[in-house]
């Protein structure tokens, strides 16, 4: 084949850097759009925050008050300085006379004198009581809270190490998931039998909080129920219920724990009552977290009868080009200094418009998701509108993966909550009329149905749908059950109690 040149005309998109700025930017959450702030702000010298600026011209004001004060009093400034050591010379002579040579046998330096100890690492009283940066712990875990109970309590030696074995095995929720066979395996003693190992487990158990170290829900609940600080008249029916009749308790067979215990309804009523004040998670009350603050991108507030949506200025800082290294630039000046300050004019110029542009579509997108969902904001969830990011895409003009990039780990502020902006798309279930019903309308309702019944007759899931069908909402059984699920609701016959 003979090669021969050819020419050809076409068009492609090409994503210029900038681009590419305001696409990661624009998907970023508030947290991470204040690190990239940081890191623009560290790494050019062109940006600079409002704060900065002000910060620039009071210096510069004070430095310049400071200088005429010196001009207009520099005549009186050695008769100034003259008088004040006079006074000092004063004071220093009238606290020697006031100082005794000795002081009493039995007394001690505090009681005569005011001893302070100098404030640590420079700062003021004032200023560390205040930093409550300074005063932040990290979190606790239920490992180091059992640990430090066990450093409190009296052991021997092979005890300890049995356990700290034990307590390695205790998760999160206070559950003992080892199995102490193969604890006893890990120890490598064989002097150490499984006698000892039950009867170390037994002491802490009785560590805090209450059924940590249990191994099942059953064991937790009885270790809860014999550690009762306050007597209660059902207390010795409830252990016997959960020691000897669990499965029924768990049944909910009221018929069945009435004949075995041989009690009334009102009984039976005091007994659930004490076993659902109960803890089945322990290790919740003492694991700790750090908390996980979510700040809101946009504030949604009704004034005057209308919905308003502004966006939140302290989830970021506005930025500027700094005016005193932009005129440094010259022109006509190719030097490799010149350069770099231009190059660094450049991105922050480009930086703080990718800034203003995500800022402008960010409110957009939530501005037009306020005005589709005006029901919600109103009336509730049950107004809710079937919504998908097409929608909105269209409304703006947008493309829909720029409006999944605002909608991801976006918050608003709502009179209702702070809600994420996703939180308004939801799919959609076909009504009688014709019409489209939410699937965010449909878990209230299914959540107003299950408040609202009985507590000795709940609704199933096909009484639910039955409901539903008979308000315009056609629903199958199934999509109740998921729905019901997916707001932890339990089934009807675990909801079923006594009144």
């Amino acid at each position: 084949m003979k090669q021969t040149l050819q020419l050809r005309l076409g068009q492609h998109l090409t994503m210029t850097p900038q681009l590419q700025q305001a696409i990661r930017l624009l998907q970023l959450s508030t947290l991470d759009l204040k690190q990239e702030i940081q890191d623009a702000l560290d790494s050019n010298l062109m940006l600079e925050t409002e704060e900065d600026n002000s910060a620039r011209e009071e210096t510069q004001r004070v430095e310049q008050q400071a200088a005429l004060d010196g001009l207009n009093g520099e005549g009186v400034k050695s008769d100034k300085t003259t008088s004040n050591d006079q006074n000092n010379e004063k004071e220093i002579n009238a606290e020697a006379e006031s100082m005794p040579e000795d002081l009493p046998v039995d007394s001690g330096w505090d009681d005569v004198y005011d001893s302070t100890l100098p404030p640590s690492s420079g700062a003021s009283k004032d200023n560390a009581d205040n930093d409550y940066l300074a005063q932040r712990r990290s979190a606790r875990t239920l490992y180091d809270y059992l640990t430090w109970q066990l450093n409190l309590t009296r052991f021997s030696d092979v005890d300890r190490d049995i356990a700290f074995s034990i307590i390695d095995g205790i998760d999160e929720d206070g559950y003992l998931r080892a199995d102490l066979e193969e604890i006893l395996e890990g120890l490598g003693d064989e002097e150490i039998e499984m006698d000892e190992v039950e009867a170390v487990l037994h002491r802490i158990q009785q560590f805090d909080p209450p059924g940590v170290g249990a191994r099942d829900l059953q064991e937790c609940l009885l270790i809860q129920l014999k550690q009762l600080s306050e007597p209660h008249s059902a207390s010795e029916l409830a252990l016997r219920l959960v020691r000897d009749h669990f499965d029924l308790l768990a049944q909910q067979d009221h018929n069945q724990i009435k004949r075995k215990l041989k009690i009334d309804d009102e009984t039976l009523s005091s007994i659930n009552q004490l076993i659902r004040s109960l803890i089945p998670r322990p290790g919740s009350l003492v694991a700790d977290s750090e908390p996980q603050y979510v700040i809101p991108d946009v504030f949604v507030t009704r004034r005057n009868g209308t919905w308003h949506v502004d966006l939140n200025a302290e989830s970021a800082p506005k930025l500027r080009v700094n005016p005193d290294y932009a005129r440094l630039i010259r022109r006509a000046d190719n030097s490799d200094d010149n350069n770099y300050l231009k190059n660094h004019l450049q991105e922050a110029r480009w930086f703080i418009k990718s800034l203003m542009s995500r800022n402008e579509t960010l409110l957009r997108v939530a501005t037009k998701i306020v005005e589709l969902q005006r029901g919600f904001f109103e009336h509730g969830e049950e107004a809710m509108k079937p919504l998908v990011l097409r929608d909105i895409a269209e409304a703006l003009e947008l493309h829909e993966s720029t409006i999944s990039r605002v909608t991801t780990q976006k918050y608003m502020h709502t009179p209702r909550g702070t809600l994420e902006f996703k939180y308004f798309f939801s799919s959609h279930v076909s009504t009688a009329g014709g019409g489209e019903c939410s699937a965010t309308a449909i878990r209230a309702l299914i959540k107003k149905l299950v408040a609202a019944e009985k507590p000795n007759k709940p609704l199933s899931d096909n009484k639910l749908a039955s409901i539903l069908a008979d308000q315009g909402i056609q629903v199958a059984r199934r999509t109740v059950a998921k729905y019901r699920e997916s707001m932890a609701i339990p089934p009807s016959n675990e909801r079923k109690r006594l009144i």
